[in-house]
């Protein structure tokens, strides 16, 4: 009783300074930014270092790139929409969430997910190339009931954060918007592929406040519809434009390839991100995964030390675009390496399958069979957590990509089996197609890692091997 009215007191003084920052959008924005970062100091704490709260603080006491990406975001959003999403992702899930998770894990002594994913169905009204849903059967679903289990013992552990991947999630729109709505203090992002979002969905999130759409895109109209399919390029620019009409803010979700990677961070084409209303995307390095899938798409260790200079400069303090940028594999050096597992996240299939990773389908735990905590039990997740992180050089953070030699370990010592729904794939396989690259990336990593880091040795035991 006394932790609920501390959180209720706590809500609603962060409520109080998100309406503070409201009265002050006409007059003076950048001290009303500056006083969401004192809040988000007061409820973290030590959850940031303190220089972290000093740079946003001085970047927006000054103006600049950033105050002038939040003065846009301000300017194109619904007011009552950006609200609900700051108190369901900034209070519930980044700042009360995060720390009560924290918490519950020093109680029961196993680390504790920040964030969920789940795939509530793996149909799909498109086929693209290299995803790794493709490799699912297109028959499974996880019941509303399954959902709601997922939410509710998350919520139960702390976990305020979800996301939802596919298939596409869209094809259960109904639901989605039914268990976004019975859980306000959660939220939701739909990783989605845009040509299903519909002004009567739009209408409803609308009550929630507590969704936003991560799109993917592959580039402009000839590489979106290359790995798409043939028009879908024009349907997402069209949802776009509708979630822009409506004041709802959005991202996108970026695979990059050995075909695509200088193209999805051009100049040209992230101004045209900017100019549709995009307000932050995800890039994902292409992964092998599944017995078909080929290694001709995996970037070259050029290519991500590309990627690698080419984000970091987009999305500097100073420079670069206004909009927010995030390398899944190449900012493992800011998350301590791979966050999979369970220490910060996991991933749950349309079976049921408690994975370590939406990109590593392997499990020994089924929420049909058990609570969700006893999935995050699984030996695999144990064997995860006491390995990480899993190269002292985090820009080597996966245990497939930069250190398959790990993986083959894990699941072999663990007795995970594949839970690829269609073809179940060998750990072995998989490891295998990686192996080659994991020897080229490493010398590459450790360079960029010792210009950061003065004195830094690689330790030899853990070369790939």
């Amino acid at each position: 009783m006394a932790a609920d009215l501390a959180h209720a007191a706590e809500r609603k003084a962060f409520e109080l300074v998100l309406n503070s920052l409201g009265k002050k959008a006409k007059k003076n924005r950048h001290e009303g930014y500056v006083e969401v970062v004192n809040a988000m100091q007061k409820v973290l704490g030590d959850g940031w270092p303190a220089e972290a709260y000093d740079r946003l603080r001085a970047t927006f006491s000054k103006g600049g790139k950033y105050a002038n990406f939040f003065d846009r975001l301000l300017d194109t959003t619904d007011p009552e929409y950006l609200k609900g999403l700051m108190m369901s992702f900034g209070y519930e899930a980044a700042l009360s969430g995060f720390r009560r998770t924290r918490k519950v894990s020093k109680k029961l002594g196993m680390p504790i997910p920040w964030v969920i994913l789940f795939d509530p169905t793996s149909a799909c009204n498109l086929h693209c190339t290299g995803c790794w849903a493709s490799e699912y059967s297109r028959t499974l679903n996880l019941s509303y009931e399954d959902m709601e289990k997922i939410v509710t013992e998350g919520n139960e552990l702390g976990i305020h954060a979800f996301i939802m991947t596919g298939g596409e999630p869209m094809v259960r729109k109904k639901d989605i918007i039914r268990l976004a709505q019975a859980h306000p203090d959660s939220g939701f992002m739909l990783f989605t592929n845009g040509t299903l979002v519909d002004q009567p969905f739009i209408d409803e999130i609308k009550k929630s406040k507590n969704i936003i759409f991560s799109m993917s895109i592959e580039g402009l109209e000839d590489a979106t519809d290359g790995r798409r399919g043939s028009g879908v390029f024009q349907k997402v620019m069209g949802t776009m434009d509708l979630l822009h009409k409506n004041g709802i803010p959005y991202g996108t979700s970026i695979c990059y390839t050995s075909a695509n990677y200088k193209a999805v961070t051009s100049d040209d084409f992230l101004d045209f991100l900017i100019e549709k209303g995009v307000a932050f995307s995800w890039y994902f390095h292409f992964m092998p995964v599944g017995n078909d899938a080929t290694t001709e798409l995996v970037p070259t260790p050029e290519e991500r030390e590309y990627m690698y200079h080419r984000i970091r400069e987009v999305r500097g303090y100073e420079g670069g675009k206004e909009i927010f940028l995030m390398d899944f594999q190449n900012d493992g050096e800011f998350v301590s390496g791979c966050i999979a597992g369970g220490k910060y996240y996991c991933h749950i299939n349309p079976n049921g399958d408690v994975e370590p990773c939406v990109f590593i389908h392997y499990s020994s735990a089924n929420i049909h069979d058990m609570s969700l905590l006893d999935c995050l039990r699984q030996p695999l997740f144990k064997a995860y957590q006491s390995a990480q992180p899993f190269n002292k050089n985090l820009l080597q953070p996966c245990p497939m990509l930069e250190n398959p030699q790990r993986l083959r370990q894990m699941v072999k010592e663990s007795g995970a089996k594949s839970t690829d729904m269609m073809s179940p794939e060998d750990v072995d396989h998989l490891c295998s197609k990686c192996d080659e690259y994991a020897k080229e990336w490493a010398p590459v990593a450790d360079r960029l890692w010792a210009s950061n880091h003065p004195g830094y040795q690689p330790d030899p035991n853990e070369a790939p091997v």
